[in-house]
């Protein structure tokens, strides 16, 4: 398979499973600043999905969603977590600890992947610059 389809399916992954993980807090969140940077970043997050479907087509690929065991683990591993603890704290953590992990495969993917389209690196530099940016949006949060 072309690295240029590789990267852009694991930033699909990120992209969707962060949408994800907005969609499974949000309903908890009552802080309304920490709502509303969430309904921002889940905007992001869509435009930068919409990006990664429109880069798909240049190579006459599909976009796929990632595994169900994955999107139910993610699911349930928010919800043993904020079954006590719904602070704005604690989902700030969450999705924080979450965005690291995105934010660790999406620059292994640059440092490991030198020759890749440049529309393909820039999206790529683009979502894990974005992940970092959330991340520093939350802390205040925690």
């Amino acid at each position: 398979m072309d690295k240029n389809v590789e990267v852009l399916k694991e930033v699909c992954k990120g992209v969707k499973m962060g949408m994800d993980a907005i969609s499974y807090v949000s309903d908890k969140v009552k802080e309304p600043n920490l709502k509303d940077s969430l309904t921002h970043e889940y905007s992001m997050y869509n435009n930068i999905l919409t990006k990664v479907d429109d880069a798909f087509a240049n190579y006459n690929e599909e976009p796929n969603d990632y595994k169900l065991t994955n999107k139910a683990m993610l699911w349930y591993g928010i919800q043993m977590n904020t079954i006590t603890d719904t602070s704005n704290s604690k989902i700030a953590e969450l999705l924080i600890q979450g965005t690291n992990m995105g934010i660790i495969e999406g620059q292994k993917l640059i440092n490991n992947n030198h020759d890749l389209d440049r529309d393909v690196n820039n999206l790529l530099t683009d979502f894990v610059k974005f992940q970092q940016e959330s991340v520093e949006r939350l802390k205040p949060y925690l």
